[in-house]
């Protein structure tokens, strides 16, 4: 199955609490940290839920 790499790129402080727990449930903890995921629709929304705080590649 197909793989997508996500790269958190802003801070995640000042963020809704929903978005924080998106960003861990990725698996993403620190700036700039790298995370590989397979590409699923459920990856894929809560990606969409934090596009502006990720670049996805």
């Amino acid at each position: 199955m197909a793989t997508i790499k996500i790269q958190q790129v802003r801070s995640r402080i000042n963020c809704p609490k929903n978005q924080k727990l998106t960003l861990d449930a990725l698996g993403l903890h620190k700036m700039n940290q790298v995370v590989e995921h397979e590409d699923t629709p459920s990856v894929r929304g809560m990606v969409e839920v934090v596009k502006h705080l990720v670049k996805v590649f």
